[in-house]
């Protein structure tokens, strides 16, 4: 893509300077050496990908403020999802036409040059968060929504500064609201998840990670944490539907499976797992240990006929 990018760049006579690296880790090596005034990401480079070496550029306070274009040659949701969350300025999808990308580098420099009033409170409220004035913060976030009344990232925002400031029920309000106006908005749902296993509310937490799982399957290992939780205190329904949302979401994933298999073993539930030990031996017949490891558990429900035909 490199080579593309080059030629187009050069052809729209866009950047006085060009840099470019083979991996992502070399990316953010050269922005921490020279700084740049846009970068354009492929989300699938090797060593650190795309969405992780945005992350660390927007945790980075000498580059956080440098906009980013996402490239992928996917349109998959779980793809979109992180780098919207991340604070992404454009997204293109392979095959790069010239028109597309000059049309959006074009956009997010105007952008950039010409901040709207709620981008402005915004990097103000930053400040204050940054410097510890909680209160400060608030108020430009209130103020930004004013702007931007629909926007589930600043409503998010706002209930976690509420959560800062020791008032859990303003918080949770403002993330039930950021939920409610964005139904794609995951990252959301997943910290209300959060909120009620905190609460040790299970049921209420398994609703939104179900929510989650629907979504995009970054929460995985929260929702697999949840569901053990719920069958170890006796909510086995409830922690079979979040598992059983869980594998349809990751395929052919004998680590995940087998991980919830042991989870339901542990914790006597074996009818659950065995029908999940009959998928695996299914999609992975020469694994011969969760064969055997099916039989056993047939022969500990009683089912000695079906134990013996795994034998």
């Amino acid at each position: 893509m490199r080579l593309t990018l080059r030629k187009m760049l050069k052809h729209l006579n866009i950047g006085k300077t060009l840099k470019f690296a083979e991996n992502g880790r070399e990316g953010l090596t050269i922005l921490q050496s020279s700084p740049a005034d846009l970068v354009i990401i492929d989300w699938q480079m090797p060593l650190m990908n795309g969405t992780q070496m945005l992350e660390s550029i927007r945790n980075d306070k000498a580059l956080r403020d440098i906009p980013v274009i996402m490239v992928s040659a996917e349109s998959e949701k779980d793809i979109v999802l992180e780098v919207a969350e991340t604070e992404i300025d454009g997204y293109l999808l392979k095959p790069l036409t010239l028109d597309a990308l000059d049309k959006k580098i074009k956009t997010i420099v105007d952008r950039v040059n010409n901040p709207d009033k709620a981008t402005l409170l915004i990097n103000e409220a930053r400040d204050f968060e940054e410097s510890g004035d909680l209160e400060s913060a608030i108020e430009k976030i209130k103020h930004a929504l004013i702007f931007r009344p629909s926007a589930s990232r600043l409503l998010r925002r706002l209930g976690l500064l509420y959560a800062k400031t020791g008032k859990p029920e303003i918080a949770e309000k403002c993330l039930w609201k950021a939920a409610s106006v964005n139904p794609q908005d995951a990252n959301t749902r997943q910290i209300l998840g959060e909120m009620y296993i905190k609460k040790n509310d299970l049921e209420k937490a398994a609703q939104y990670y179900l929510e989650v799982l629907s979504l995009t399957t970054r929460f995985s290992e929260e929702a697999i944490l949840l569901g053990e939780k719920l069958m170890d205190g006796g909510r086995k329904n409830t922690a079979v539907k979040l598992f059983s949302k869980i594998i349809s979401s990751v395929k052919k994933n004998l680590v995940i499976k087998e991980r919830i298999v042991d989870i339901c073993l542990a914790c006597d539930e074996f009818e659950y797992a065995k029908e999940l030990l009959d998928i695996l031996i299914r999609e992975f017949p020469s694994k011969y240990d969760l064969v055997f490891k099916t039989g056993m558990v047939y022969v500990t429900t009683g089912d000695l006929e079906k134990a013996l035909e795994l034998f």
